[in-house]
């Protein structure tokens, strides 16, 4: 008999297995050739064969086929014409050229013809398909065609569950209490159950009366559920095996079922190969399976092999087949049926025997008798443990529904004692829903039972599939669950954990971030990140070497804040000589002049040189406000994940972030409880200095932040936002008392330090010498810190008339991300107060050196750049804050006013007049910027706003400030714009227009729980509690990211360098990208190829040195543009979108009644959203947008007939 050729080893059986009986389980091999005569022979036993099916099993006939000299034939169908069992073929035909996938392979004249035609000697079928056929069997035999499987009789005996059971009582087998006959309806299966001389109760079992593999069954605990599950399991029969009908058995509750397999020659004579577990199941499927079982004593074990071979060698049964059985808790055992083919889990057989058993089925078919093969019971034993699993394209979180597609990545496992049966995965194979998802069996085999699961779980790890889903983490859950590893388990294991069935989260790395970078590469950059401008430079960044500073003979102001708390930080400060210096490289800077869109990895760079140079500064200011969203919304990472990182590599200077005091880093209000959990998970995770601030300096907003954060126990910094000119009397309302009154204010609330917030860079010289020497008189132990914007370049003089005023701290950028928008020059006010009494203490040649790498950094965000060329002194008039300006330039180019951006300016001014002239900080500020905006885009001017305020589909922000989301301005809303505006508008949820109090105090607690709950349920347990509150404060942008990530994940996009996050890759091109310490990913572009017909472009790429290609759908290749209708603006009932934008909600449909001010549709232009209400009443006609869509300005969206 031939062995595979692998080393025999002592099986490790307790006493309690060992046997004196006329089939022993033999614990001792002599050598094989002493053991098993070998199957070489000078003539093969057919010239040829054909596999009658498909996959695994066709390949591993082949392969067996093969081995005994005989060529090989496959057949396929035409959905399975790229499949590579038909290559492992020296032929192969197509079949059933004119049926169903599955109905090719039931074909049985097709076949017989192919047979024919092509001297086929002999037919292999398989397990499924045709594989129990007895008309196949009978009709091969008919044409001179040898059937490898049991006679036509054999089958017919044990086809018919009935009459195996007939047989089995007939030969003692124990079987457990059923129909003698098949019931072809409910009704009979009922009287047998309920109403029979022997009523056997519930619950049953309802077995398909032909066929097998879990097919056809259904376990029925109650009366009231037989009618359905009947139905369900005869239609199933009827469809798999082409008979319906069904018997019934007493359903036996938790026992293990227990398979023998047999081998005979037809003769009567017979032979057992022992014994497979296979209670690890799911819906009677079988999922794990190991040879042989463990737990089983002396008796039942040999009662197992006496009652199969008594019921085989009484059949005079010929080939392969399988004896099933239950074996309840108490041992007792019960014949289930026989399967006349071989089985899926014979390979665990053919481990622990070393017997062949595809290549006995072919010999025996052939006329060899057991004898022949050298197979007598007393020359079979078995040595070790196997054990199989089969990986399937199947979701075990999703009820294991079969998935499709085409397979990226296929990496088999290998090494010792690991055996593979492929079937149709490799690389670029098309994974359809016509067949079964079978695409490899994996078996192990060890000396114990225990290193065999190990052995089998490191497979299943080493095993890479990408492309298609798996149920790989299904499986992994189950080899490695303690039950399972330590003792037997029934067949109600997977039932009795449902856990089990909980999805792993792939990491996929390396796939999600090839993704990414081919999608970038076909489609260029993601549209929302604005990647517009020229493209990066090809230089890298040099990033200086700075060695240590000299031990400080001070304490930093960081270690004094953490070892004595912010009153000694305050203090500290407050007692420092010279002028305290702020860098705001890391965070305003880039928003102001590169849109935001720094990423972390280029801070990261530098962040142990700013370290050394920087640390004696007051802080960096590098988290919060806007960057908090555009982190995910546009850089793919996480804003938690930043701060960490950047507090984990500079632990000793003092972080600065900005927090909106009631609305944290969002642009709308909060419940309390989420901005004192933020602040608390802000300075928790590495945050020092909170400037709180309100957009419209309202102290009621500020208050809440000023709380919190004291609570969480940071430094509170007050921040007074400033507008308007405190130097001359004639200019609004934003007088010298006014800030003053707002100081005292703050004071009074309990603040560390003072900030005065030029978000415009509106604080001139003299203003500035006015406005911080008036509050340095009044304060005199208050810290004061002064943050400007460079925009019209007076922000260095009036800087430094800060400090001569007495500010203790200013604001400035290093010198290549200063001036203009950003801040005033770092290396300017180092240099101006050199040997002064402002003194920086900053040495201006390291901070040249930072500047150097800046530099570098700044030529890779190209793409970035506003195409602002230099300051701009009209910030005078219109009051536009650096930080928006960047952005609103850039918004206006998006929104297709380009044009018209001194219009937008201009507009800029009139907006914040008809918003009753505000500060303008974020949030506010975006609001006026929408407003100007909105107001260039539609053509209207001052009077038409105002006479058309009611109607007027204006922006969500403008709506919300004046229901009071933001607060109420320091004088007041106008009127009577703001009831015009609010008037049809009612707060979601409410019947209110505008909140009377603090939104945050009218608003239920954030559920937190319930929030990350709701989140595991859809993620997995990735999500953590600053993810959760990510989500709190951006559902939306969460949302995205999490959707994003899951596509191209998350640290190869961070880790990717920033040239090829916006660009790509370049042919031939090689990166490498850090995931973690000592894991790289060396990635080289092959060729990107152009789409084909369906928009498809391939990507090609070595990963770590092995091909990778990569599928990305070419969005450019569309079918044709949509050209939509406009709207009239002389029919009220037709609404038009307001602006360029996309659609994100639509609220209505066809047929719907509305009222005047109803939403219908939301839209989103940038960050600006949209919510168009119903301009009457009346009955939607028409809607012509879905989500997703893009919209021009004034395209009709919807349609409605006004009421008469």
């Amino acid at each position: 008999m031939l062995r595979h050729a692998l080393c025999r080893i002592s099986p490790p059986y307790s006493p309690l297995l060992t046997s004196t009986s006329p089939f022993p389980l033999n614990l001792t091999h002599s050598s094989t050739t002493s053991k098993v005569r070998s199957l070489s022979t000078t003539k093969p036993p057919f010239k040829k064969l054909l596999a009658a099916n498909r996959g695994e099993i066709a390949t591993r006939i082949s392969r067996a086929a093969t081995e005994l000299d005989i060529k090989t034939v496959a057949i396929y169908a035409h959905e399975d014409r790229f499949t590579q069992h038909r290559y492992k073929a020296d032929q192969a035909f197509l079949v059933g050229a004119n049926k169903s996938p599955v109905g090719a392979y039931l074909d049985i004249d097709g076949i017989v013809d192919i047979c024919v035609a092509n001297n086929v000697g002999a037919v292999h079928p398989g397990y499924g398909f045709l594989s129990e056929n007895e008309e196949f069997a009978r009709k091969l035999e008919k044409n001179g065609v040898t059937f490898v499987g049991p006679t036509p009789d054999n089958l017919k005996q044990f086809g018919d569950k009935t009459a195996a059971r007939e047989l089995a009582i007939k030969m003692n087998v124990p079987v457990v209490p059923g129909t003698d006959d098949a019931c072809a309806t409910w009704e009979e299966a009922r009287h047998y159950i309920e109403e029979g001389p022997d009523p056997i109760g519930y619950p049953v079992i309802i077995k398909a009366a032909m066929g097998g593999g879990g097919r056809g069954m259904r376990v029925v605990e109650r009366k009231e559920d037989l009618e359905t599950n009947f139905g369900l399991a005869s239609n199933e029969a009827l469809t798999a095996f082409g008979d319906g009908r069904c018997f019934i058995e007493r359903f036996v509750k938790n026992p293990r079922h227990i398979e023998v397999q047999g081998l005979g020659d037809g003769t009567g004579a017979v032979v057992h190969l022992y014994d497979r577990d296979c209670s690890v199941q799911r819906r009677h499927q079988k999922v794990v399976e190991t040879a042989p079982a463990t737990d089983l004593s002396e008796a039942t074990r040999q009662a197992l092999f006496d009652d199969s071979l008594r019921l085989l060698s009484a059949a005079k049964y010929k080939n392969a087949g399988t004896v099933e059985f239950l074996v309840d808790e108490q041992g007792r055992h019960y014949f289930i049926e026989v399967n006349p083919r071989i089985q899926v889990e014979h390979t665990v057989t053919e481990e622990v025997t070393g017997v062949d058993l595809v290549a006995s089925q072919i010999r025996i078919a052939a006329g060899a008798t057991l004898e022949d093969l050298g197979l007598s019971q007393d020359k079979i034993s078995t040595s070790g443990y196997a054990m199989q699993c089969r990986v399937t394209t199947e979701d075990p979180s999703d009820d294991f529904r079969p998935d499709t597609g085409t397979i990226d990545v296929f990496r088999m496992p290998a090494g010792m004692g690991i055996r593979l049966d492929d079937g149709p995965g490799f690389p670029g194979a098309k994974i359809t829903p016509h067949y079964d998802s079978l695409l490899v069996k994996i078996t192990a085999r060890s000396q114990e039972r225990l290193t065999a699961a190990k052995k089998l779980s490191r497979a299943l790890k080493e095993f890479r599939v990408r492309g298609v889903t798996t149920n790989k983490s299904f499986l992994l859950n189950v080899l490695e669950h303690e039950d399972f590893l330590n003792s037997s388990v029934t067949t109600s294991f997977i039932g009795d954990n449902p856990h089990l069935l909980a999805p792993a989260k792939s990491k996929d790395r390396a796939q999600k971030i090839l993704r990414y970078i081919a999608n970038t590469i076909v489609n260029g950059p993601e549209p929302a990140l604005g990647a517009t401008g020229a493209p990066p430079i090809a230089v890298n960044p040099i990033v200086p070497k700075l060695g240590p500073n000299t031990l400080p003979t001070t304490p930093s102001l960081r270690s004094i804040y953490v070892k004595h708390g912010p009153e000694a930080f305050a203090k500290a400060v407050r007692s420092k000589k010279g002028l305290l210096l702020m860098d705001t490289t890391w965070r305003d800077a880039h928003q102001s002049l590169l849109a935001t869109r720094l990423r972390t990895k280029d801070i990261l760079n530098i962040s142990q040189p700013t370290s050394v140079a920087f640390s004696n500064m007051y802080s960096l200011e590098n988290w919060g406000g806007a960057t908090f969203d555009v982190t995910m919304r546009f850089l793919r990472e996480c804003p938690w994940d930043r701060l960490a990182l950047m507090r984990e590599k500079v632990p000793d200077i003092p972080f600065q972030m900005l927090l909106r005091g009631a609305n944290a880093v969002g642009y709308t209000a909060y419940p309390d409880n989420a901005v004192f959990e933020f602040c608390k998970m802000a300075k928790d995770t590495g945050m020092d200095v909170f400037r709180v601030f309100d957009s419209l300096n309202y102290v009621e907003n500020m208050r809440l932040g000023i709380d919190a954060v004291g609570t969480a126990g940071g430094i509170v910094e007050g921040a007074i936002s400033y507008t308007g000119d405190v130097s001359n009397p004639n200019k609004g309302l934003y007088d010298l008392e006014y800030y003053l009154g707002l100081t005292q204010e703050l004071v009074d609330l309990g603040i560390h330090v003072l900030c005065i917030k030029d978000m415009a860079g509106l604080l001139k010289p003299a203003a500035a010498r006015t406005l911080v020497s008036a509050i340095r008189r009044e304060h005199p132990s208050l810290p004061i810190h002064v943050h400007t914007h460079d925009t019209a370049g007076a922000g260095v003089a009036s800087m430094l008339a800060c400090g001569e005023a007495g500010a203790d701290v200013v604001d400035a950028a290093i010198d290549s991300m200063s001036g203009m928008t950003s801040q005033p020059s770092m290396g300017a006010l180092i240099a101006a107060t050199q040997g002064t009494d402002m003194d920086t203490g900053i040495d201006l040649g390291q901070a040249n050196a930072i500047n150097t790498y800046w530099e570098g950094i700044r030529g890779i965000y190209r793409p970035f750049e506003s195409g602002q060329l230099s300051g701009s002194s009209d910030v005078y008039i219109n009051e536009i804050p650096g930080g928006q300006y960047t952005n609103m330039l850039y918004q206006s180019k998006q929104l297709g006013l380009e044009e018209e951006w001194p219009q937008v300016k201009e507009a800029y001014a009139v907006a914040n007049r008809l918003l009753g002239d505000i500060p303008k900080v974020t949030p506010s500020s975006k609001v006026v910027g929408d407003l100007a905006q909105f107001m260039v885009a539609n053509d209207l001017s001052e009077e038409d706003v105002r006479k058309r305020a009611t109607t007027l589909a204006f922006p969500t922000s403008i709506v919300e400030y004046f229901q009071g989301y933001l607060g109420v301005p320091p004088h007041g809303f106008p009127e009577p714009m703001r009831s015009d505006v609010i008037c049809t508008r009612s707060i979601p949820g409410t019947d209110k227009t505008s909140f009377s109090a603090r939104p945050g105090a009218e608003m239920e607690d954030f559920d937190f729980e319930g929030t990350k709950t709701l989140l595991q349920e859809k993620w997995g347990t990735i999500i953590r509690d600053c993810d959760v509150m990510s989500a709190a404060m951006y559902p939306a942008v969460f949302e995205d990211w999490m959707e994003k990530r899951s596509t191209y994940g998350k640290s190869g996009v961070m880790n990717l360098p920033t040239r090829n996050f916006i660009a790509g890759m370049d042919r031939d091109e090689e990166i490498v990208i850090d995931l973690q310490d000592g894991v790289a990913l060396n990635i080289k572009l092959i060729n990107a190829s152009e789409p084909d017909a369906d928009g498809i472009a391939t990507v090609d790429f070595e990963l770590n040195g092995s091909a990778r290609r990569i599928r990305t759908k070419d969005v450019t290749v569309e079918t044709s543009a949509v050209v939509r209708a406009k709207a009239d603006p002389g029919r009220i009932g037709e609404v038009g979108a307001s602006m360029q934008s996309v659609v994100v909600e639509t609220r209505v449909r066809s047929g719907d009644v509305v009222k005047s001010g109803d939403p219908l549709i939301v839209l989103s232009a940038m960050k600006m959203e949209t919510l168009v209400a119903a301009p009457c009443d009346g009955k939607v006609k028409f809607v012509g947008v879905t989500v997703g869509d893009g919209v021009a300005q004034g395209d009709l969206m919807v349609e409605i007939v006004e009421e008469e």
